[in-house]
């Protein structure tokens, strides 16, 4: 079995809480919740073969950020005007962008001379989400000679968190399938009168 599958392995039994695994997967989300900052840059990916398989590498101008954020729809506030409950626009309200989508805007905007390249699931509680976020510095020679990877340094790979152009902005998009019925959801949701999704 290659090293990085049985690395995935481990990771999906310890959330799973087989082989008594459990409690390390609970042990990391404590010390999760024990850090102050929702933001924080860590040496190396927690899930490593998930890294590695969104193009992560072990290499000058590569940057993981760790990034929790909140579940559910946000806060909305309950109208004060009498209206029936049916039309209070409370409950069941969600939000246009995807939780891991907003976390790789909140990353991006942490660290303004990197991009986005992807990111990845690494746990959650009852309140929070946690994802990890590969970054790339644009600006780094090692990042410029590297034929993999260096595609991220042109000009029209700017903002791509914000733009939608990450794997998670084109699911929330509607773009994640191709062919005979999708006609209607390129270029985007919003367009050919709303009809995508």
């Amino acid at each position: 079995m290659p090293a990085s599958k049985a690395i995935q392995e481990t990771f999906e039994k310890e959330y799973a809480g087989k082989d008594g695994l459990g409690i390390l997967y609970r042990q990391r989300l404590i010390a999760f919740r024990r850090v102050p900052n929702a933001i924080v840059r860590i040496e190396k990916p927690t899930n490593i073969a998930r890294a590695h398989k969104l193009g992560y590498k072990a290499k000058k101008g590569f940057v993981i950020a760790r990034v929790r954020i909140r579940k559910g729809s946000g806060l909305h506030k309950r109208p004060h005007s009498g209206r029936r409950p049916k039309r209070m626009g409370v409950n069941k309200l969600t939000r246009k962008k995807n939780i891991q989508t907003m976390a790789e805007v909140r990353a991006n905007e942490k660290f303004p001379n990197c991009e986005v390249l992807n990111s990845y699931w690494i746990g959650e509680d009852g309140k929070n989400k946690y994802f990890e976020v590969i970054l790339v510095d644009t600006s780094a020679p090692e990042i410029k000679s590297d034929k993999e990877i260096n595609w991220i340094c042109l000009p029209n790979h700017k903002g791509r968190a914000v733009r939608g152009l990450t794997s998670a902005g084109k699911k929330g998009r509607g773009l994640r399938y191709k062919g005979k019925g999708t006609e209607k959801t390129r270029p985007g949701i919003r367009a050919r009168g709303r009809k995508g999704k």
